[in-house]
């Protein structure tokens, strides 16, 4: 199969690639998604196996605004309607219970809530009405591996398993959507984003829990990310916690009889007089651009196979940094540098 890498100027062309039961990647603010039409059984398990995922992780479900969620969702609460006209088109992803057999089986692994999100790319709401369809979209990318925020990234891993790429450059935010589940009384967050906890309640008025606790191999996860690895380059990651690590890291890297990636901010960057084996990858100079240049640091040593240790700066929890040290602990599967 040919991958088609088409602009905005090919949205109808897009567009039947979805209506036809084809897959479509899609921009959006987060990252890059995996498009396909929500109610079209073959098209959804033929996401699964492009990427390779197991079809017990739900997928999100991506729509054009509220009318199209309560064509599929049970009548929404007062304050997930207040949740949609606040965070609404927005890297959020709210779980609702369904109607009764109206979105494919394999969206939910079986359970009778979906996650809807409503981006915030007027290229993909642009798809998603000229469609007319709910569409699918986990992270572009093979399951597992660091997510795709450039069409490149979605080339490398899905040319030929894809009909197409729609190309709206790089994405904002870097990392995925905030999940929420406001399936029942209790709202909580099932995975972070750059919508955090303290927003959501402001706007409900009740607390949000935190409910990002890896569920049992004989469950089905609610959201994306709960159960499986995901974010893991071939390389080795070590999470670098405190300023104070980073002389001893510059030494062992020096020490190594391979090449050592380092993904720092540009003050620790050039604090450092690094061995000619280490090669830096900068991620700006706060928590908001490393969240946002993360997976594209990941993916660039990805493309340097001799790189098997990758030491990476760990932010403050605080804001997006929370969504930020979820990826990073996940890439690295909890290893870090003090530890090793």
């Amino acid at each position: 199969m040919d991958t088609n890498i088409y602009t905005k100027k090919d949205l109808k062309l897009a567009a039947k690639d979805i209506n036809d039961g084809q897959l479509v990647s899609f921009p959006t603010e987060t990252v890059y998604g995996l498009g396909a039409d929500a109610t079209n059984e073959k098209a959804v398990k033929a996401v699964y196996a492009a990427k390779g995922r197991p079809s017990d992780n739900p997928l999100i479900v991506h729509v054009d605004g509220p009318d199209m969620v309560k064509q599929y969702a049970q009548p929404l609460s007062k304050e997930a309607q207040s949740l949609l006209d606040t965070f609404w088109p927005g890297p959020l992803t709210i779980i609702f219970k369904l109607k009764p057999d109206v979105l494919s089986k394999a969206v939910t692994g079986g359970l009778n809530t979906a996650a809807f999100r409503n981006p915030n790319n007027d290229v993909t709401l642009s798809l998603i009405r000229e469609s007319g369809v709910p569409i699918v979209g986990p992270s572009a990318n093979t399951s597992g591996k660091p997510s795709p925020t450039k069409a490149e990234h979605v080339y490398h891993d899905l040319k030929g398993k894809i009909a197409g790429i729609l190309d709206d450059g790089e994405s904002k935010y870097g990392v995925e959507s905030t999940v929420l589940d406001m399936s029942t009384d209790k709202p909580a967050i099932l995975r972070p984003g750059a919508i955090t906890a303290e927003q959501i309640s402001k706007v409900i008025h009740k607390p949000v829990l935190d409910q990002r606790t890896k569920v049992a191999d004989d469950q089905v996860p609610k959201a994306p990310g709960m159960k499986y690895k995901h974010y893991a380059p071939n390389a080795q990651v070590y999470i670098v916690d405190d300023e104070n690590e980073w002389q001893e890291a510059v030494d062992w890297a020096a020490k190594q009889d391979h090449p050592v990636g380092i993904m720092a901010d540009n003050h620790n960057i050039n604090s450092y007089n690094w061995s000619d084996n280490v090669e830096t990858f900068s991620l700006g100079d706060n928590v908001n651009s490393a969240s946002h240049l993360l997976f594209a640091g990941l993916r660039h040593f990805d493309n340097e196979p001799e790189v098997k240790s990758i030491l990476t700066q760990a932010f403050s929890s605080d804001g997006i940094g929370e969504a930020y040290m979820n990826r990073l602990n996940k890439s690295a599967g909890q290893v870090h540098f003090h530890l090793r």
